[in-house]
Protein backbone atom coordinates (compact mmCIF):
# COMPACT_ATOMS: atom_id res chain seq x y z
CA UNK A 1 0.00 0.00 0.00
CA UNK A 2 1.48 3.29 -0.56
CA UNK A 3 1.49 6.41 1.10
CA UNK A 4 -0.87 8.75 -1.07
CA UNK A 5 -3.85 5.93 -1.39
CA UNK A 6 -3.74 4.38 2.31
CA UNK A 7 -6.13 7.10 3.63
CA UNK A 8 -8.66 6.29 0.54
CA UNK A 9 -8.18 2.63 1.64
CA UNK A 10 -10.89 0.40 3.42
CA UNK A 11 -8.88 -0.90 6.26
CA UNK A 12 -8.33 2.74 7.32
CA UNK A 13 -11.80 3.70 6.71
CA UNK A 14 -13.51 0.51 8.52
CA UNK A 15 -10.76 1.24 11.41
CA UNK A 16 -11.43 5.45 12.11
CA UNK A 17 -15.11 4.47 11.88
CA UNK A 18 -15.15 1.62 14.70
CA UNK A 19 -12.70 4.04 16.74
CA UNK A 20 -15.63 6.40 16.45
CA UNK A 21 -17.54 4.15 17.88
CA UNK A 22 -15.37 2.79 20.95
CA UNK A 23 -14.60 6.51 22.25
CA UNK A 24 -18.18 8.08 22.76
CA UNK A 25 -18.39 8.59 26.42
CA UNK A 26 -20.76 7.76 28.69
CA UNK A 27 -22.65 11.18 27.90
CA UNK A 28 -23.08 10.07 24.09
CA UNK A 29 -20.52 12.66 22.56
CA UNK A 30 -17.33 12.14 20.84
CA UNK A 31 -14.43 14.67 21.93
CA UNK A 32 -11.61 15.80 20.37
CA UNK A 33 -8.92 14.01 21.58
CA UNK A 34 -6.39 17.21 20.66
CA UNK A 35 -8.69 20.42 22.26
CA UNK A 36 -11.24 18.16 24.25
CA UNK A 37 -14.10 19.94 22.75
CA UNK A 38 -16.92 17.98 21.50
CA UNK A 39 -16.96 16.73 17.45
CA UNK A 40 -20.42 17.99 16.80
CA UNK A 41 -20.44 17.17 13.20
CA UNK A 42 -19.37 13.31 12.22
CA UNK A 43 -17.19 14.77 8.78
CA UNK A 44 -15.68 17.15 11.28
CA UNK A 45 -13.65 13.88 13.05
CA UNK A 46 -9.92 13.00 11.57
CA UNK A 47 -7.74 9.65 12.40
CA UNK A 48 -4.43 11.35 13.64
CA UNK A 49 -1.39 9.38 13.59
CA UNK A 50 0.81 10.23 16.66
CA UNK A 51 3.63 8.37 15.08
CA UNK A 52 3.60 10.16 11.26
CA UNK A 53 3.16 8.06 8.25
CA UNK A 54 5.99 8.15 5.82
CA UNK A 55 6.58 5.44 3.08
CA UNK A 56 8.54 2.94 5.51
CA UNK A 57 6.15 2.90 7.93
CA UNK A 58 2.88 2.90 5.74
CA UNK A 59 2.96 -0.68 5.90
CA UNK A 60 3.63 -2.00 8.88
CA UNK A 61 -0.01 -2.11 10.75
CA UNK A 62 1.63 -2.07 13.86
CA UNK A 63 2.11 1.82 12.96
CA UNK A 64 -0.53 2.56 10.39
CA UNK A 65 -3.23 0.32 11.71
CA UNK A 66 -2.69 0.59 15.26
CA UNK A 67 -5.30 1.73 17.23
CA UNK A 68 -3.07 3.30 20.40
CA UNK A 69 -1.26 5.54 17.74
CA UNK A 70 -4.69 7.25 16.29
CA UNK A 71 -6.06 10.15 18.26
CA UNK A 72 -9.83 11.28 16.67
CA UNK A 73 -9.61 14.80 16.53
CA UNK A 74 -11.27 17.98 14.70
CA UNK A 75 -9.87 18.54 11.36
CA UNK A 76 -8.86 21.99 12.15
CA UNK A 77 -7.02 20.12 14.98
CA UNK A 78 -5.21 18.14 12.80
CA UNK A 79 -4.44 21.11 10.30
CA UNK A 80 -3.02 22.96 13.55
CA UNK A 81 -0.84 20.36 15.18
CA UNK A 82 0.85 19.83 11.86
CA UNK A 83 1.87 23.25 11.44
CA UNK A 84 2.73 23.86 14.79
CA UNK A 85 4.76 20.94 14.62
CA UNK A 86 6.28 21.73 11.28
CA UNK A 87 5.49 18.38 9.50
CA UNK A 88 5.33 18.35 5.85
CA UNK A 89 2.25 15.79 5.12
CA UNK A 90 2.20 14.74 1.83
CA UNK A 91 -0.08 16.91 0.26
CA UNK A 92 -3.44 15.46 0.60
CA UNK A 93 -7.24 16.42 -1.19
CA UNK A 94 -10.24 16.83 0.24
CA UNK A 95 -13.36 16.71 -1.56
CA UNK A 96 -16.15 18.30 0.08
CA UNK A 97 -19.60 17.53 -1.11
CA UNK A 98 -23.36 18.49 0.04
CA UNK A 99 -26.39 19.78 -1.14
CA UNK A 100 -26.72 23.28 -2.03
CA UNK A 101 -27.15 25.73 0.99
CA UNK A 102 -25.57 22.34 3.72
CA UNK A 103 -22.64 24.85 4.20
CA UNK A 104 -19.69 23.46 2.11
CA UNK A 105 -17.84 27.06 1.37
CA UNK A 106 -18.54 27.87 5.35
CA UNK A 107 -17.06 24.50 6.84
CA UNK A 108 -13.71 24.60 4.42
CA UNK A 109 -13.53 28.50 4.92
CA UNK A 110 -13.56 27.48 8.75
CA UNK A 111 -10.94 24.54 8.46
CA UNK A 112 -8.00 25.09 5.22
CA UNK A 113 -5.08 26.75 6.05
CA UNK A 114 -3.53 29.66 4.47
CA UNK A 115 -1.26 27.53 2.34
CA UNK A 116 -4.19 25.37 1.17
CA UNK A 117 -4.92 25.31 -2.45
CA UNK A 118 -9.02 25.93 -2.80
CA UNK A 119 -11.33 24.89 -5.68
CA UNK A 120 -14.91 26.78 -5.63
CA UNK A 121 -16.28 27.30 -8.77
CA UNK A 122 -19.12 29.70 -7.40
CA UNK A 123 -16.13 31.67 -6.34
CA UNK A 124 -14.19 31.80 -9.99
CA UNK A 125 -17.89 32.49 -11.15
CA UNK A 126 -17.50 35.77 -8.69
CA UNK A 127 -14.04 36.48 -9.65
CA UNK A 128 -14.25 37.10 -12.96
CA UNK A 129 -17.27 38.64 -13.23
CA UNK A 130 -19.05 41.77 -12.11
CA UNK A 131 -22.01 39.70 -10.64
CA UNK A 132 -23.42 38.31 -7.22
CA UNK A 133 -21.85 34.99 -6.35
CA UNK A 134 -24.63 33.13 -7.50
CA UNK A 135 -25.42 34.80 -10.65
CA UNK A 136 -24.19 33.12 -13.92
CA UNK A 137 -23.96 34.24 -16.77
CA UNK A 138 -23.92 31.97 -19.96
CA UNK A 139 -21.43 34.00 -21.77
CA UNK A 140 -18.80 33.28 -19.13
CA UNK A 141 -19.04 29.69 -18.77
CA UNK A 142 -16.38 28.75 -21.32
CA UNK A 143 -13.97 30.97 -19.07
CA UNK A 144 -15.07 29.61 -15.93
CA UNK A 145 -14.75 25.88 -16.80
CA UNK A 146 -11.43 27.01 -18.33
CA UNK A 147 -9.93 28.06 -15.05
CA UNK A 148 -11.77 25.12 -12.99
CA UNK A 149 -9.94 22.38 -15.39
CA UNK A 150 -6.79 24.15 -14.67
CA UNK A 151 -7.05 24.40 -10.92
CA UNK A 152 -7.97 20.83 -11.00
CA UNK A 153 -4.95 19.53 -13.43
CA UNK A 154 -2.80 21.47 -11.02
CA UNK A 155 -4.35 18.93 -8.04
CA UNK A 156 -4.15 16.10 -10.20
CA UNK A 157 0.02 16.57 -10.52
CA UNK A 158 0.33 18.05 -7.07
CA UNK A 159 1.60 21.31 -8.65
CA UNK A 160 2.85 24.45 -6.56
CA UNK A 161 3.98 24.49 -3.13
CA UNK A 162 0.25 24.38 -1.21
CA UNK A 163 -0.47 21.72 1.87
CA UNK A 164 -3.32 20.74 0.95
CA UNK A 165 -6.75 20.95 -1.46
CA UNK A 166 -10.23 21.57 -1.27
CA UNK A 167 -12.29 20.72 -4.14
CA UNK A 168 -16.21 22.06 -2.82
CA UNK A 169 -18.79 20.57 -5.27
CA UNK A 170 -22.48 19.23 -5.30
CA UNK A 171 -21.57 15.82 -6.82
CA UNK A 172 -23.89 13.37 -5.46
CA UNK A 173 -23.59 10.22 -7.13
CA UNK A 174 -21.06 7.31 -5.79
CA UNK A 175 -19.84 6.87 -9.13
CA UNK A 176 -18.43 10.14 -9.74
CA UNK A 177 -17.03 10.41 -6.91
CA UNK A 178 -15.53 7.11 -7.45
CA UNK A 179 -14.22 9.10 -10.71
CA UNK A 180 -12.96 11.71 -8.21
CA UNK A 181 -10.82 9.38 -5.79
CA UNK A 182 -9.18 7.84 -8.58
CA UNK A 183 -8.27 10.75 -10.66
CA UNK A 184 -7.23 12.83 -7.86
CA UNK A 185 -6.57 10.58 -4.90
CA UNK A 186 -9.23 12.67 -3.22
CA UNK A 187 -10.78 11.97 0.56
CA UNK A 188 -14.12 12.80 1.08
CA UNK A 189 -16.32 15.03 3.48
CA UNK A 190 -19.98 15.00 3.41
CA UNK A 191 -21.20 18.36 4.57
CA UNK A 192 -25.24 16.11 5.26
CA UNK A 193 -27.52 18.87 6.24
CA UNK A 194 -30.61 18.17 6.23
CA UNK A 195 -32.87 18.88 3.17
CA UNK A 196 -34.68 21.04 5.50
CA UNK A 197 -32.14 22.92 7.02
CA UNK A 198 -30.79 24.10 3.12
CA UNK A 199 -34.15 25.08 2.16
CA UNK A 200 -34.64 26.86 5.78
CA UNK A 201 -31.31 28.94 4.61
CA UNK A 202 -32.25 29.60 1.22
CA UNK A 203 -34.90 31.62 2.19
CA UNK A 204 -33.06 33.05 5.19
CA UNK A 205 -30.38 34.07 3.27
CA UNK A 206 -30.99 33.86 -0.90
CA UNK A 207 -27.34 35.96 -1.34
CA UNK A 208 -28.34 36.62 -5.24
CA UNK A 209 -30.21 33.64 -5.46
CA UNK A 210 -33.85 32.94 -7.54
CA UNK A 211 -35.42 31.23 -4.56
CA UNK A 212 -37.64 28.86 -6.36
CA UNK A 213 -34.87 27.80 -8.80
CA UNK A 214 -32.71 26.77 -6.10
CA UNK A 215 -35.32 25.50 -4.00
CA UNK A 216 -35.31 23.19 -6.75
CA UNK A 217 -31.76 22.28 -6.67
CA UNK A 218 -32.11 21.44 -3.19
CA UNK A 219 -35.04 18.85 -3.95
CA UNK A 220 -33.19 17.14 -7.15
CA UNK A 221 -29.86 17.05 -4.66
CA UNK A 222 -31.73 14.36 -2.16
CA UNK A 223 -34.03 13.02 -4.69
CA UNK A 224 -30.69 11.55 -6.43
CA UNK A 225 -29.49 10.00 -2.63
Amino acid sequence: MQLNTFYQSKKWIDLVTQLKLERVSDDGVLYCEHCGKPIVKAYDCIGHHKIELNDANVNDFNVSLNPNNIMLIHHKCHNQIHERFGHEQPKKVYCVYGAPCSGKTTWVKENAGVDDLILDVDSIWECISNNERYIKRNRLKQNVFLIRDCILDQIKTRYGKWKHAYIVTGENLESQRDRMRDIYGAEFININTSKEECIKRLHDNPNGRDVETWENYINEYFECN
